[in-house]
């Protein structure tokens, strides 16, 4: 599996840097070279850099060098080489160590050392990433930004920080009867959905007890509106375990149910443990969430009058009274929380908000993930059987490539859904005929996406990015570039070959029949006359792969070249 990484060579000797490039090309290194640390400081603020090797031999700066590089980096797990002559006195390298460097590479330069030092900083650099993410999986981003900066977490108690629990009905009869296996597999289906729809909007996972979920929202975040984001949020829960089980009793099979329940108040965060740290939530507020969801009926959504009296203008509810808190003792009065009320849900229908309802609680007002399922159920359903390249497979494909591409090039989050938004409706125009089909995927997509929040200027764009896919049009910007390296990424991966016969074969299946000999001048034709990779990521790492398949299809087409002048 290709892993990638952007590596920055800086050096004022271009020789160097280009030696030390040709050595490190391939293997998913998107090497990267300046010539010197001012000219690299607008690289390093923009794109993720894992690995920088600067030689601090000849640079006048000398050391301060690093320090600029660690201040400036975007990454905190980037590792910095040192360059410096075999015959130095090896002050400056120690220097260097001392200001943060990890290793040093000599020169006259040793090709084999050097790619094995890259590779160790490589995998050290890909282990704290996975650290990382697990690490952001146990914790709020909140509380490793205070442990990264003084070592702690200090309590915190929040005024205003809403609850949310959910609990799955008879859950313990029903674990009585499913295999150990198929119980856990159930509920990682699950809790797995549950966390992309609390990521959605903005809520905190804080743990899970059995078949009990708890997530916050106002406590390690600051985006408005935390009741109402709690509150969408539990209404998709609510209606994606709705829809499974419609799914589950249409195929005759058992079924889950389950009960929601949001309470806001008073809340006190902190760290517990001394070995096995904790974050967790404490006060009366949770006891009251937890009662609103124990006290729900099935299927249903129970919110307490704190809540109610913030979303009421937002969300359909119905009353439910005064209902006693055990224990504590006392009651509060509490309210089903139905659906979202017609002018502020996407499309008028009450699962899903507005664009302006989701601007107002500070999230993106592109509803990608739900764009996406509409255009893939498009082309599931409507593509014909004998497009076996511009398939659905293709779409993914390039979806892929594109996440690749624009996170090495150190574009944004929001140009980064537009940029996947075009993958996905880049051939849709295939549904309906198969030549010149782009005007038509630009035209499915201006009539789709104004419903999942993207703007004419955003809609603009993709189509521009989907317009310049035509091997007729050169890509105006970066954004197209990445398009455009993406659709073509396979040229120079290692499955070329497999990729290259479906082609050859959905040409076939829409009478485009050519000899052997035929469709090796064909595929050279294309690799070497017509197609070029244009961002930077996509030469560095793929332009190796694309010569090698020219290389071997020139063998190929001597080879047959041969047979036939024997015959």
């Amino acid at each position: 599996m290709e892993r990638f990484i952007n590596i920055l060579i800086i050096d004022e000797d271009v020789n160097i840097r280009t030696n030390i490039k040709d050595i490190l090309s391939g293997r998913g290194n998107n090497v990267l070279t300046v010539s010197s640390v001012e000219a690299a400081i607008p690289v390093i603020k923009r794109k993720e850099i894992g690995i920088f090797i600067i030689n601090i031999e000849d640079s006048t700066e000398g050391l301060r060098s690093i320090k600029s590089i660690k201040d400036n980096s975007l990454l905190s797990n980037s590792y910095i080489i040192v360059v410096a002559k075999e015959d130095a006195t090896g002050v400056k390298i120690v220097n260097g160590m001392h200001q943060g460097a990890v290793d040093c590479i000599t020169y006259p330069l040793n090709a084999n050392l050097i790619r094995s030092k890259i590779e160790v900083f490589k995998s050290l650099y890909f282990k704290d990433k996975r650290i990382g993410q697990l690490l952001n999986n146990i914790f709020p981003t909140a509380v490793l930004e205070e442990f990264s900066e003084t070592g702690k977490f200090a309590p915190k108690k929040v005024e205003q920080g809403v609850v949310l629990f959910t609990d799955f009905v008879d859950f313990s009869l029903k674990a009585k009867s499913l295999k150990p296996l198929n119980l856990i597999q159930q509920l990682e289906k699950y809790f797995t959905k549950f966390d992309e729809i609390t990521h959605k909007y903005e809520l905190e996972k804080i743990k899970t007890i059995g078949d009990a979920y708890m997530a916050l929202a106002g406590v390690t975040e600051h985006h408005p509106y935390p009741e109402i984001r709690a509150c969408l949020a539990a209404i998709e829960i609510r209606n994606y375990i709705q829809t499974e089980q419609e799914t589950a009793i249409a195929m005759q099979r058992d079924f889950w149910e389950i009960r929601i329940g949001l309470h806001m108040g008073p809340l006190v965060a902190g760290i517990i443990g001394s070995s096995k740290f904790s974050f967790d939530v404490w006060g009366d507020t949770v006891n009251i969430a937890s009662r609103a969801e124990a006290n729900t009926k099935n299927g249903s959504i129970t919110i307490t009058k704190p809540i109610f009296k913030e979303i009421d203008s937002y969300f359909n509810t119905t009353p439910r009274g005064e209902i006693d808190i055990q224990k504590r003792g006392g009651s509060i009065e509490m309210f089903y929380l139905n659906s979202i009320i017609e002018k502020h849900a996407m499309y008028g229908e009450g699962g899903f908000p507005s664009t302006d309802l989701r601007i107002l609680c500070g999230l993106s007002p592109i509803d990608f993930k739900h764009a996406k399922m509409q255009i893939l159920n498009r082309l599931k359903s409507l593509l014909p059987d004998d497009l076996l390249y511009h398939d659905i497979h293709h779409t993914i494909n390039v979806e892929k490539a594109i996440i690749r591409y624009a996170k090495l090039e150190g574009i944004d989050k929001e140009n980064t859904y537009l940029l996947r938004t075009a993958a996905l409706f880049h051939d849709a125009g295939f549904v309906i005929q198969f030549e010149d089909n782009e005007d038509f995927g630009i035209q499915m997509a201006k009539s789709s996406l104004p419903k999942f929040g993207y703007s004419e200027e955003q809609i603009n764009v993709i189509a521009g990015m989907i317009n310049s896919t035509k091997i007729s049009l050169e890509p105006k910007n970066i954004l197209e570039e990445i398009m455009c390296d993406a659709d073509f990424d396979y040229l120079g991966r290692p499955d070329y070959n497999v990729i290259a016969k479906k082609l050859r074969k959905e040409m076939v299946n829409y009478g485009q029949t050519m000899s052997d000999i035929e469709w090796v001048n064909y595929q050279l034709e294309f690799l070497e006359d017509t197609h070029q990779f244009y961002t930077e990521s996509a030469i560095n790492i793929r332009r190796q792969g694309k010569q090698q398949r020219i290389r071997k299809l020139r063998i190929e087409l001597n080879k047959l070249t041969s047979e036939k002048a024997t015959k």
